[in-house]
């Protein structure tokens, strides 16, 4: 059975190669440099658009392929 996804916020963010898009503790879209062989993790976390949105228990949020808010329930024990 599929799991069913549901926009929260259309944000219509344009995403770069090289970089991880996620929902921020204060409910924007933020970005960060992917981390690459040999190379270590820098903090370089910047806002790319304020979203506003807040979190509900059972959901996991994510930044979907058109750059939107987006949230499925998370799985909750296999049967």
């Amino acid at each position: 059975m599929a799991k069913q996804q549901e926009v929260v916020k259309a944000t219509g963010v344009t995403k770069d190669k090289g970089y991880l898009y996620y929902l921020d503790k204060d409910g924007d879209v933020s970005r960060s440099k992917m981390a690459r062989a040999g190379k270590g993790a820098k903090n370089t976390a910047t806002k790319v658009a304020a979203a506003g949105v807040t979190r509900e228990a059972g959901y996991l949020y994510y930044i979907n392929k058109d750059g939107d808010v987006a949230r499925s329930p998370m799985a909750r024990g296999r049967k």
